[in-house]
Formats: C-alpha cells, structure tokens, sequence
C-alpha cells in the first residue's frame, strides 16, 4: 500500500524550477534513497514532504490525505538532519524525549512513561542506560544514535533523513548504514532518505531515486540501478567512467577502442556505450594500453589505461600478475559487463 505519494510536484525560485514535476510514490514500509549531485534537489524534496517548504504546483499525499492545509507538527512525519541538530542544554533523555513532549505521546495512560520509553529506544539504537549522559560528551556515531531515537520516538508514519551519516567518518558511516538497514527492517519502518554517498543508499535501499536538476533521471532497485543506469549521467553519476559514443548495428558496437561485443536486444544506432571496469581484462592480443596508473582496492586492483586509439580507460585485475605502471597491455572486453546507453 502507497503510504506517500508525490503528484507533479514543483518547487520554483523565481524562474528557477529546483524540483520540477516530480511524481514519486513510496510504500508502507519501503525504504527508498533519493541520491543525486548537490542541486539536485533531493533535500528541497524531502522539505516539501515535511511540510517545509511550500510547493508550487503538485501535490503531496500521506496515506492518501492531501497535506496541503497540513502544518508541519500535524503530519506524523520524522525529520533526522545531518547535523543532528541535538539540544545542548538537554541530557540524551531529555533530547530523545523531547519529541514525545511536543506530540504528547508515550506519556497518556495505559502507554508507559516517557522515561520508558526513553529507555526503549536508547536500547533500541545501541545506547543503553544514556539518559544521563551531556551531548557535548558524545562521539559524532553516538550523536547520530540519539538523533534517530529522537526521530523515532513518536512512532512517526515515515522517518526522513537527510545526509544522516554525512559527516561521519569511512568506517563509522558504513557500519551503521548496516545496522540502520536491520534496524528499519526489524520495525517495519517507512523511510525516504537524501544522500550523495552512493554506496550508503545502495546498502540501506529498497528501491534508489537519482535526481539530475530537480527532476528523477532513473528510478528502481540497488541491482536494476546499478547494472543498467539508464543514461550517461546516472553512469557517471554512479561512478563509472567507461562511456563512450558508438553505432550499434546487429550484436556489435562500433567505437574508438574497437569493435565490442554487445548484450542481445541492445538499442541500435548512435549510443552510448558503458563498459564496467570489471568487463575490461587482459587478453593475448586486443587493444594495446599503457598502464598510467594503478591502486591497490583490497581485494583487487583498479587500473587507468591510455588506450592506441580513443579515451582512457578504467579496468580492474586480481591481485597476483597485476601489471606496474608504464607496462603496456592487451585488453579486450567482457559482452556481460557492456550496456548500451540513449545517446542523448
């Protein structure tokens, strides 16, 4: 069931349409990632959804009630920033209750008290027996946890976050984003989040929302998204670097680094074409490359190439017998790791 939907939504400054004509639905208990550049619009867009920022034209829907004439204390939505924006003068229990201060909740009869419910949630986010604690005594990960026990304290329909582990460090930023995912799993929550950070919304997402200049270039799931971007933008977006123009007749594309091989059913004409690093690999003979750089990644390394003919190129090898810079090398390329993009 649609829990929020967004109808033609704009937002306009002067001439300027920041979102324009977005229409966007999210399901009850889905959780959906808008990512995109910054003026995108994605953090206007969440604005619009709390009740922020007015619309131009368009509409928002909340279980499917027009939220219009809705102020924003009224719309049962939670709001986590990225700068967590934590009350100073309150201890942790004073900042996780205060949300249920303002909207009355978990203190009426029969429901506990806030100080139980306080308890609940701190327990709930990896921060048990907190209450007492100052925020200036606080770690950057531990100032998110409070936050998002802030925001999940009312029970809101759905929980908002914008950039919420912006500002945290690799390590830190990539263990919560997995508990964050078992966390709105366990309780069924509905949450559309704001991010630029690729790899956090693939690893949190249920479905991922790219927005180039206010409107959505491509819409689906983490594995739809990722193996068929569908245009040069979202592919660069997402990081690859690999595109070039080509002619595609027949199961081949025509291209400045040769002829290659590409899925059955591919558009034909004047493309685009992506080749993922990974679809790159060293051959007997193919497309002679000098090695200008080279990065060890962990588990394999990511190479640049100066092609005879055409742009550089990004690949990645194992390992063992991964060539040093300034040796030259055959490529060829793997057809399962070519998509074909719209030209325009």
């Amino acid at each position: 069931m649609t829990l929020l939907e967004l109808a033609g939504v704009s937002v306009r400054f002067g001439a300027r349409a920041v979102v324009d004509a977005v229409d966007l639905e999210v399901a009850e208990h889905e959780v959906v990632c808008v990512l995109g550049p910054s003026g995108s619009g994605k953090s206007t867009l969440l604005r619009v959804v709390a009740g922020l920022q007015p619309v131009s034209a368009g509409r928002v829907l909340l279980g499917g009630a027009d939220q219009a004439r809705v102020p924003v204390h009224r719309r049962g939505v939670g709001l986590m920033f990225q700068d967590h924006q934590l009350f100073p003068h309150r201890d942790v229990g004073g900042n996780v209750a205060f949300g249920l201060r303002m909207r009355g909740s978990a203190g009426g009869p029969g429901r506990g008290s806030y100080g139980e419910r306080v308890a609940e949630l701190l327990e709930l986010v990896g921060l048990p027996g907190a209450q007492g604690r100052s925020v200036a005594s606080l770690s950057g990960g531990e100032q998110q946890r409070v936050a998002l026990a802030r925001a999940l304290a009312p029970s809101p329909r759905l929980l908002m976050l914008d950039e919420p582990l912006g500002q945290l460090d690799r390590g830190l930023r990539e263990r919560l984003v997995v508990e964050l995912r078992e966390l709105f799993s366990r309780l069924g929550t509905t949450v559309l989040a704001v991010t630029h950070d690729q790899g956090e919304a693939f690893a949190l997402a249920d479905r991922v929302v790219v927005m180039r200049e206010g409107r959505i270039a491509q819409a689906g799931t983490p594995l739809e998204v990722w193996q068929r971007p569908a245009s040069e933008f979202v592919a660069r977006f997402l990081g690859f670097e690999n595109v070039i123009p080509a002619v595609v007749a027949g199961g081949a594309a025509v291209t400045a680094w040769g002829t290659v091989q590409v899925p059955a059913g591919s558009p034909q004409g004047e493309q685009n074409l992506l080749i993922r690093p990974a679809g790159v690999v060293q051959a007997a003979a193919g497309l002679r490359c000098e090695v200008l750089a080279r990065t060890f990644r962990g588990t394999h390394v990511a190479l640049r190439l100066r092609p005879e003919a055409g742009p550089e190129l990004e690949a990645e090898c194992g390992l063992p017998g991964a060539p040093a810079v300034g040796d030259r090398v055959a490529v060829a390329f793997s057809p399962a790791e070519v998509v074909v993009l719209p030209a325009a």
